[in-house]
């Protein structure tokens, strides 16, 4: 049994000037309980969606199928299946398909009032799990008044029957019914996710990770946690030279300049004029970008350009990279530095494991073999401008901020524990210990510093010591690729040996210990211990490395404990996947992992009032009906009714 927790008398007095008569406060204990017995609301989860933004955005605007799933629940065979994807198509976009349906239809008002009618009905399915003071708090501003009215009247009661299709007419007779269809439309969808949860790495590889923080910039309720991908880009927001070397390189690898250029402003002339200048007779063949997920179509001087830039980039970060190393020994990280290692005369490298190999690509004209780290005037010159450039991006900084607000390395809620990528462990499956700042932290502890030295970084980039904050931005770097990251979580990021060295086994990057304990229950369940959780439905919900469904990889792990949603949405995964994303649901039934298949446009599915197609993985029920009284937020009520209920005593007995 739950103690009864005690309340000071000025605590209580606080509560009173809410709260100043016992009927007050009776009335909101009532209004709390009831909150407390509804089913809790629906969350969705993505992860690693890599700047493909049409599938994201489709993916938000169709509710993972879950709006579909309504439609055919509410009019099954009533309706026929081609009216059912054109409402459908209307509500993911209503602007869109009602230009298509302005067109073609002859009496535009009965359609308006068909439409209406079902956009109602799907409505009030949406939000039948909530209170009406949540669902009005959902509705746009212009129409709460009306939309409130047809949801709670009931249709079918014939002595209604009029007064409901008048709200129709007038709708439709004041021109006001296209300006309706969109805000019920977005009320659906705003009312079918309830959250969502954003499990790392927004940016890299596709052509649109400015478009995905413009969508979320405006989205109801949203939360993230960091991937390696958003750290990297994090950390050039911030300052470090090394991070935005390699937002730089792997944009010009995958052919994606559109965030860069169009998305944020950055210049690439700098760096287009030295790349052309320094490597004019180079072939650069092994830097030639990776075609087949470009954002347009380049041709062949464009490409040979890009593949010159790719290069300069490249040498230049191996060099930042180098500095970084110097300053931080702690971070075991000597290893990594190999321009010294080459031999340009003989067009070889030595590793450091003794190997000697040859190069496929020889030449180097800013490497002086005297002092292979050190940056040339021309290549500092690049570098300073592309920072200024970083530095003085009004919305790349605006989304980064975003992230900083509504992000986290860790996030526990309602049950599940959620982080982009590993949690450190020691062969005997403990915590690894990493030593920060001279002293060693592991597990949730190990969270928690990174998480504060994460937003010292964001604070730093402009105040506080110089010391400290070149601590802090340095170590937004290693997040990205150090060895004890629980980002990244590998013995090496062999990217210069990916580059130079065609030997594959010099590619490999050995995955810690916690890839292989993940798929074990006994080892999830201590991992959700240390972080506070314990129970049957307790998850721990993963990204970072995409489920290859397409070898028979199974998503679901550790005796249902452990659940990776890193399925592919980049297209540069899919041919190892097999499928294009994963999004979880977790409602008051339980979990409902969703798979996608490739998404071709957004043009095309209004076009063809195509939908995503969408199916279901796994299905794990809870062991109860989840009501909101068992979320986080439902034990926040609760102690807003024990408190109330303190108050409500203090009325009775004259003590207030």
């Amino acid at each position: 049994m739950t103690q009864k927790k005690k309340y000071d008398k000025e605590y209580l007095k606080l509560l009173s000037k809410q709260f100043p008569t016992a009927t007050s406060a009776a009335t909101e204990i009532i209004n709390l309980q009831a909150i407390l017995s509804l089913p809790k609301g629906t969350e969705h989860f993505l992860a690693d969606i890599h700047g493909e933004h049409e599938a994201f955005k489709h993916v938000l605007q169709n509710a993972s199928g879950s709006i579909r799933r309504k439609v055919d629940e509410l009019f099954g065979t009533s309706v026929r299946q081609d009216e059912k994807r054109e409402l459908c198509t209307l509500i993911y976009y209503p602007n869109e398909v009602m230009d298509v349906i302005r067109k073609r239809e002859a009496n535009i008002e009965d359609w308006y009032m068909v439409v209406l009618n079902q956009l109602v009905q799907v409505c009030r399915k949406a939000g039948e799990k909530y209170t009406r003071s949540k669902v009005r708090k959902s509705l746009p501003s212009k129409y709460s008044y009306i939309i409130q009215e047809l949801l709670h009247e009931d249709a079918t009661n014939t002595h209604k029957t009029m007064y409901y299709q008048s709200i129709f007419n007038s709708i439709i007779q004041t021109g006001k019914a296209e300006d309706f269809i969109v805000a019920i439309c977005k009320t659906i969808k705003r009312l079918v996710i309830d959250k969502l949860h954003i499990v790392g790495d927004i940016y890299d590889r596709g052509p649109g990770a400015h478009h995905i923080m413009d969508t979320l910039d405006s989205y109801h309720n949203w939360d993230m946690q960091w991937g390696n991908h958003d750290m990297v880009w994090m950390g050039a927001a911030c300052g470090n030279a090394a991070s935005m070397a390699n937002v730089m390189r792997i944009s010009l690898r995958y052919a994606n300049l559109n965030t860069i250029e169009d998305g944020y402003g950055i210049n690439l002339l700098p760096l287009a004029r030295f790349a052309m200048k320094t490597y004019a007779d180079d072939p650069c063949t092994v830097f030639m970008p990776k075609l087949a997920t470009a954002d347009r179509v380049y041709d062949e001087g464009s490409v040979y350009l890009l593949a010159q830039m790719h290069k300069a980039i490249s040498i230049i970060q191996f060099k930042l990279e180098y500095q970084i190393i110097q300053r931080h020994p702690e971070y075991k990280m000597e290893g990594r530095n190999l321009l010294h290692l080459i031999d340009k005369e003989a067009g070889t490298i030595t590793l450091p494991s003794g190997g000697t190999y040859p190069l496929l690509d020889k030449n180097f004209p800013t490497i002086d073999p005297k002092d292979p780290y050190a940056l040339t005037e021309e290549e500092q010159s690049v570098v300073d401008r592309l920072m200024d450039n970083f530095r003085s991006s009004e919305k790349l900084q605006h989304h980064i901020g975003l992230m900083y607000k509504y992000g986290s390395m860790v996030l526990t809620m309602n049950d599940n524990l959620l982080y982009h990528a590993s949690v450190p462990l020691n062969e005997d499956r403990s915590f690894r210990a990493v030593e920060i700042e001279g002293k060693k932290y592991a597990g949730k502890a190990l969270y928690e510093k990174i998480d504060s030295i994460v937003r010292e970084a964001h604070v730093g980039r402009k105040k506080g010591s110089k010391l400290k904050k070149q601590s802090a931005i340095d170590f937004m770097w290693y997040l990205w690729c150090g060895p004890d990251s629980p980002l990244f979580d590998k013995d090496a990021m062999t990217t210069l040996e990916r580059y130079f060295i065609e030997d594959k086994e010099t590619h490999k990057e050995n995955k810690g210990y916690y890839f292989i304990y993940r798929k074990e229950e006994e080892m999830c369940n201590t991992i959700l211990q240390e972080f506070g959780l314990a129970g049957p439905d307790c998850h721990i919900i993963n990204g970072h490395v995409p489920v290859k469904a397409i070898k028979g990889e199974q998503p679901i792990q550790a005796g249902g404990r452990m659940v990776l949603i890193d399925g592919g949405f980049s297209h540069a995964y899919q041919k190892s996947t097999g499928i294009a994303g994963y999004t979880l649901i977790y409602n008051s039934h339980g979990l409902h992992l969703v798979q996608h298949e490739p998404f071709s446009s957004t043009k095309e599915a209004i076009e063809n009032m195509d939908d995503i197609q969408s199916s279901t993985v796994v299905k794990t029920s809870s062991s109860h009906r989840i009501l909101v009284a068992d979320t986080d937020n439902g034990k926040i009520l609760q102690g807003e009714v024990d408190a109330l209920t303190a108050l409500l005593e203090a009325y009775k007995y004259g003590k207030i």
